[in-house]
């Protein structure tokens, strides 16, 4: 079976279970922890269903960002001319 088809199914079987807890429903009443529990339980598989029906549907291979070229050649000494050498502390003051 395709992976359509066995979410279908898996929707199929939902519907079922939610008319089945709805028939609990009406016979032991919704006041109870156990029953709001199986509600509870049902309303997540549903919302799982639903992502795994959005992730199939999703394209598989995420589009790969364009690479930029990097140039090999050095850079500029004068960008470098106010900045500290990173860990060495400034050039007129010795390091502790």
């Amino acid at each position: 079976m395709s992976v359509h088809d066995e979410l279908t199914h898996a929707q199929r079987s939902l519907d079922e279970l939610f008319r089945a807890v709805g028939r609990l429903e009406k016979q032991l009443g919704t006041a109870g922890l156990e029953m709001r529990r199986v509600r509870a339980d049902a309303n997540h598989l549903r919302e799982s269903v639903a992502l795994l029906r959005d992730a199939a549907s999703a394209p598989t291979a995420p589009k790969r960002p364009d690479l930029l070229p990097m140039s090999d050649t050095p850079y500029d000494n004068s960008l470098w001319t106010d900045s500290d050498d990173e860990g060495l502390g400034a050039r007129d003051r010795h390091a502790p």
